[in-house]
């Protein structure tokens, strides 16, 4: 089931129309409509407003597991990929996410490992959404423009940031990346 199959299963079960969902999420009709009948996974932003909106946590729309004990993660066992649009109507092919922990039911935090390749875009929209980002550069270098600021970090460091400001993490170079990112977001 797609992102956007689920977000309609759970606006249809709970008996609320496009324009209310639009309405409670911040967000335009024409989101809504792009998200429900996309193949791609919206930009993290609008999609943690509509979970938010539909009173489920983010996970919701990335897994279909009830698993309540521990997940592990074997290398030889990982998911394929999945990549967000960095706009409702616009794919972002320079972020592949690994969800670490898709078989968890009720978890409150998302761990992705993230690999980032150069994107020719140099003025891609920035995303600001609720809770906490935790990121740890695994290989490479990455630029984070937060806020009025630019970090880069290389392979070993680390940052913790506010996401409800706005950001946006790329490649630093031309060569990829990877990096471990936890993503809070409270419901």
């Amino acid at each position: 089931m797609t992102v956007g199959n689920k977000i309609k299963s759970l606006r249809d079960s709970q008996q609320m129309s496009l324009e209310e969902l639009a309405r409670n999420a911040g967000l335009t009709l024409e989101q809504i409509q792009l998200m429900e009948t996309a193949d791609t996974i919206p930009s993290l932003a609008p999609l943690i407003k509509v979970a938010r909106a539909l009173g489920v946590r983010l996970g919701t729309f990335l897994d279909d597991n009830t698993n309540l004990g521990p997940v592990i993660n074997r290398k030889s066992e990982r998911h394929a990929a999945k990549s967000f649009s960095s706009q409702a109507s616009q794919s972002n092919t320079s972020l592949d996410f690994y969800s670490l922990a898709s078989q968890k039911a009720g978890r409150s935090m998302e761990p992705f490992l993230i690999n980032i390749t150069p994107n020719e875009n140099k003025h891609a929209p920035l995303s600001t959404h609720e809770g906490e980002e935790f990121i740890y550069v695994l290989q490479g270098s990455i630029r984070i423009h937060y806020g009025k600021q630019t970090y880069v970090l290389e392979s070993g460091d680390s940052i913790y940031y506010d996401s409800i400001i706005e950001h946006l993490v790329s490649a630093a170079n031309d060569e990829p990346a990877t990096i471990l990112a936890v993503i809070y977001a409270p419901m």
